[in-house]
């Protein structure tokens, strides 16, 4: 993918579009577009079970006339193609109500020099490659113990993009970004017992992956500690989440302080700006601009300039995520944030999960969680889980068929550790989180 040439088509077409819908008559408009190729090869049992390749392209073009909008989408980049789409937009604001919240993002916070963040980093893979890579992990899971008796199989995929956005206000920008990764899921058995588990390695740059035998070794260790699991006894205990788990917790926190969330009054922390909802000791911060973070960009979805930021200081929020739109629903100013948060880091003050384990006499330590039982409107949280449960401070035996339960609220509240193991895959980094005092059920 010539990712130079695709990004200055994309942009010349956005601004063309954006160029036809105020020659129609739009008194504001704006152009995101989009290209995006992959390829996914998956294994199983040491076979090669399908291949798929991916080659999508869009537009879409959203007009205002006065404070009336409509938007439409196409995937035809001819001339004609794209007068159509910004007709049907320029249609649709004929039939909605004027909002007086509506219209661009303010000229002076659209983004003038944004940085390169190489977030596009190639990895030349055929599906020959792509498919020894897949075989390598399976079978290094289905070697690793006796006890995997069967394999879900193993992906490897990869795949980049090139965004672009255009608006009348001025800014055309676009920038291209790639993702590669590799999951192995297997099946342990033993004593009538079967247990699945999985792993994976994500990241920008081929070079930042995980080996493709140990993604596949892992898997296979996760699976077969699962083994004999039973059901503890209900009660009240400390709740252990490993860092691929723990950034849910924060995902939550996240939809909860959103613009949206807050100007519907749909969140459990309703005008908590200025309000300590974490420990004393809890730091969180965004940074947009991490070299090949997965949550990194140069700017937000409006084309504004993406900033760093504290969100929480000594376990107080000091403000909101916000698009232009929901900034003018609160009376604020936009945080860049069209479009969703941007790499936010959790400060540990411990280290790893197993020096969290040795200040509990019992808790439990979720390897998973089933269900969708979080309500960022109430608060209200519980959901499936399966996991260890741990008697003086080391790990006695899986556990499975638990429910764990308490108020997001309280949740935030009782976290008594974050960990310095990050898990760096996800726009969420953080390490091991200990809660107090999470309703275990169980027997």
């Amino acid at each position: 993918m010539n990712v130079t040439e695709i990004s200055e088509s994309l942009a010349e077409h956005a601004e063309l579009a954006v160029k036809l819908a105020c020659d129609q008559g739009a008194d504001q408009a704006e152009a995101g577009m989009s290209h995006e190729e992959g390829l996914n090869v998956t294994v199983r049992l040491g076979e090669l079970e399908s291949v798929e390749r991916q080659k999508d392209r869009s537009l879409g073009v959203t007009v205002y006339k006065g404070q009336c909008k409509g938007s439409a989408s196409t995937n035809d980049f001819s001339t004609d193609g794209i007068s159509a789409a910004v007709a049907k937009a320029l249609s649709i604001a004929g039939f909605t109500s004027a909002d007086p919240h509506a219209g661009l993002a303010d000229a002076d916070r659209l983004a003038t020099d944004p940085p390169d963040l190489e977030l596009y980093q190639p990895w030349d893979l055929d599906t020959t490659a792509a498919e020894q890579i897949a075989l390598t992990a399976e079978q290094a899971a289905r070697d690793f113990d006796s006890r995997i008796e069967n394999s879900e199989g193993a992906t490897v995929s990869t795949g980049g993009g090139v965004r672009a956005y255009a608006n009348s206000n001025g800014f055309v920008g676009s920038y291209a970004s790639g993702n590669h990764s590799i999951v192995v899921s297997v099946i342990a058995a033993a004593n009538g017992s079967l247990e699945r588990d999985y792993w994976y390695t994500t990241a920008r740059s081929p070079d930042d992956l995980e080996s493709a035998a140990d993604t596949g070794r892992i898997a296979a260790e996760r699976a077969v500690k699962r083994l004999g699991s039973r059901q503890p006894s209900t009660g009240v205990v400390p709740v252990l989440f490993p860092p691929e788990l723990a950034r849910s917790i924060f995902g939550h926190f996240v939809a909860a302080i959103s613009g949206s969330a807050q100007y519907r009054r749909a969140s459990f922390l309703l005008d908590c700006a200025g309000d300590r909802v974490f420990p004393a000791w809890m730091n969180i911060r965004e940074d947009p601009h991490i070299r090949r973070g997965m949550g990194s960009a140069p700017f937000d979805a409006e084309g504004v300039a993406t900033t760093a930021r504290n969100l929480v200081e000594a376990g107080a929020v000091q403000g909101y995520l916000l698009s232009s739109y929901s900034a003018r629903r609160l009376g604020l100013q936009t945080t860049g944030n069209a479009g969703g948060v941007h790499n936010l880091i959790v400060e540990p003050n411990a280290e790893s999960l197993e020096s969290m384990l040795a200040d509990c006499e019992q808790a439990i330590v979720v390897t998973e969680l089933l269900g969708q039982g979080a309500n960022t409107v109430t608060g209200d949280y519980s959901r499936g889980a399966a996991g260890y449960w741990v008697e003086n401070g080391k790990l006695a035996y899986p556990v499975s068929e638990v429910t764990i339960a308490g108020n997001l609220r309280d949740m935030l509240r009782s976290i008594r550790a974050v960990g310095a193991d990050v898990d760096l895959r996800g726009s969420i980094q953080c390490g091991t989180v200990l809660i107090d005092g999470m309703t275990v059920a169980g027997q």
